[in-house]
């Protein structure tokens, strides 16, 4: 009777799917079905199982590893209001406006940057949407590559540390090892680190060739506009610029890969150091301030209570016997850990097309860790992948949330098809960058 575990994972999934809010779906549904099952079948399903729910939800909002969310969402959104990424912009296309494509280089770049500062990939692409797109389209940039390079290095923020889905997937593969694998959240960020790089690397060069051979695509800065720009304490101003998130990325990430901090400690570090910086830049009033943390307190809310549905669903699928099903299911089909691996990318990857990248996380990798770790496969390298095309989740029509926020913001000519156009090439550079760290696994440790 174990599919009865596989008929809860459809029926959740169809509620997801048509708009129902996930958090009340997970534990709202999870905990209906064990009740039908109670009823009707009492045998597959014992009420005091219900017993250890209260222990499990203590778990989750004691978790230390966990506090690193909100202070991380902290740090994110009051850098968002310091006007960071605006002076980065300003000043990285000057540095790039003699090579041509250099605009939209420049956008990748800070997106990584802003990335690595923040980690709210919302905040990020709307940022560089109001920011960057007029101007790339003022200065004659292709629509589609514009709208792609925007899109792509907006949600850079998911896969380069510190990135708040990276915590997440490592608190929910620790809790779904059941003890036989742990995956610590430093460790995650340090593996996660090169392969973000590596991503960031291919986007520029995609950039640089698709500039030579479309050179109408992507024009480059009058050299009279630059001249007059880097007249103006141009050295100066790069220092300013880049000196300031830079020494926040160090603070944040040297702490953790030195081992001087903790993550939940680093995070701590990021929420301060991005409000001084915030002082700095004198954008700092009472106003932001109560605007950042009512923001905080929303997303840190929505996180923390599909958390919490998602804990009963994993609850109830293993009350029922669904992750010993799923595991004797893989072994009898006689599937290769490589095989099963591509096969949970490949619906990870379809999964991102119709649903949010936290709602992956809480629902398909509690269920799939257990096989992982029964084909004694290594749960940081699975996990760098499992983030890597989280990423893609972001982009991929028709529910890419990158996609809606750069919509949102985009001025009336920029047509939803042209951003859905211009996205293709980055989506197939992810799914590059995934392909290699399937085969080269070692790549996910060189930043150790």
């Amino acid at each position: 009777m174990e599919y009865l575990a596989i008929i809860l994972f459809v029926l959740i999934f169809i509620f997801i799917l048509r708009g129902y809010p996930v958090a009340f779906t997970l534990g709202g549904i999870s905990i209906a079905f064990a009740f039908g099952v109670y009823i009707f079948a009492p045998e597959q399903f014992q009420m005091s199982t219900f017993y250890l729910l209260p222990s499990r939800i203590m778990g989750v909002v004691n978790n230390y590893v966990l506090m690193a969310v909100p202070l991380f969402i902290f740090m994110g959104i009051m850098l968002e209001k310091s006007g960071l990424a605006q002076g980065l912009l300003e000043t990285m296309a000057m540095a790039f406006g003699r090579i041509r494509g250099g605009l939209a280089i420049s956008v990748v770049i800070v997106g990584a940057l802003l990335a690595a500062s923040t980690g709210i990939v919302g905040a990020t692409v709307v940022t560089m949407g109001l920011i960057s797109l007029p101007t790339m389209l003022k200065r004659g940039y292709k629509t589609e590559l514009a709208t792609g390079v925007i899109a792509s290095s907006g949600t850079l923020g998911q896969i380069i540390p510190p990135s708040i889905v990276l915590v997440l997937l490592a608190d929910t593969i620790n809790n779904s090892s059941k003890g036989t694998a742990s995956v610590d959240v430093g460790a995650l960020f340090s593996a996660a680190l090169f392969p973000g790089l590596v991503l960031v690397g291919l986007y520029i060069i995609y950039i640089l060739i698709k500039s030579f051979i479309h050179k109408e695509d992507a024009p480059g800065i009058p050299p009279e506009e630059i001249a007059e720009f880097r007249g103006n304490n141009f050295k100066a101003n790069v220092i300013k610029v880049l000196f300031l998130p830079l020494a926040l990325i160090i603070l944040v990430l040297g702490s953790i890969f030195t081992g001087i901090a903790s993550p939940t400690e680093a995070s701590a570090i990021g929420a301060i150091g991005a409000t001084i910086l915030t002082i700095f830049q004198k954008k700092f009033t009472y106003d932001i301030l109560k605007e950042v943390a009512q923001e905080t307190m929303k997303l840190t809310s929505m996180v923390f209570f599909i958390l919490l549905g998602a804990t009963t669903f994993t609850l109830v699928f293993r009350a029922l016997g669904g992750d010993s099903y799923l595991q004797e299911l893989i072994v009898s089909s006689q599937l290769t850990p490589l095989m099963f691996l591509l096969l949970v990318m490949v619906v990870i990857f379809i999964a991102g097309f119709f649903i949010d990248f936290i709602e992956i996380v809480f629902i398909i990798v509690p269920v799939v860790t257990p096989i992982f770790n029964a084909f004694d496969m290594n749960m940081l390298w699975v996990g760098v992948l499992i983030a890597l095309n989280l990423q893609t989740s972001f982009l991929t029509p028709p529910f890419g949330f990158a996609l809606f926020y750069l919509k949102g913001v985009a001025p009336e000519s920029v047509k939803t098809s042209q951003i859905y156009r211009g996205i293709i090439p980055f989506i197939i550079i992810q799914l590059i960058i995934v392909g290699v760290v399937v085969f080269f696994p070692e790549i996910v440790f060189l930043s150790k």
